[in-house]
């Protein structure tokens, strides 16, 4: 599937969005933490991630043209703030206590671990799953993890674990 392309302007908004968190952690750090690399390749239903040895952000196309602005104001500095949190701290859990320091306090954004986006765009052949208190839609990776039982998901809501439906 090709990468779709990012209108310039789109573009400078996420850079200008990077460029004035990235300035607002440095100045409540006192450090002098560098641009991380942005791309634009993250495919799937993640709007983004951050690969911490590389020091890059890579950030889903589809979803952030479907999703300028809420894309822009949370999952930008969402990613940003792992790698924050990564050079600031050593490894830590990815949305323990000082990732949630890191939103929150220095870059003033609430810290929400997942994003509300719709998925219909981006979501190919998915699974259907059951918890106590809703239906999830597994990718064919991880249905295939719990099949060779390799993996076990649960429900972040309820904590139950999650159960194919027949």
């Amino acid at each position: 599937m090709k990468t779709p392309r990012i209108p310039i302007a789109i573009q400078q908004n996420v850079m200008r969005s990077l460029r004035e968190k990235l300035a607002q952690a440095n100045l409540a750090l006192g450090r002098n933490y560098p641009e991380p690399k942005l791309v634009y390749q993250q495919r799937g239903t993640s709007a983004g991630t951050a690969w911490l040895q590389q020091y890059e952000i890579r950030l889903n196309p589809v979803l952030l043209q479907e999703n300028q602005q809420a894309f822009i104001d949370e999952v930008v500095p969402h990613e940003l703030a792992h790698l924050l949190v990564w050079k600031h701290f050593g490894r830590v859990a990815p949305h323990g206590k000082e990732w949630k320091w890191m939103m929150e306090s220095v870059l003033g954004v609430p810290a929400r671990r997942t994003h509300q986006f719709e998925l219909e765009s981006v979501r190919k052949n998915t699974f259907p799953y059951r918890c106590r208190c809703q239906q999830h839609q597994l990718t064919v990776r991880r249905h295939n993890r719990v099949v060779r039982g390799e993996a076990t998901y649960r429900c972040v809501h309820c904590g139950e674990p999650l159960v194919a439906e027949m």
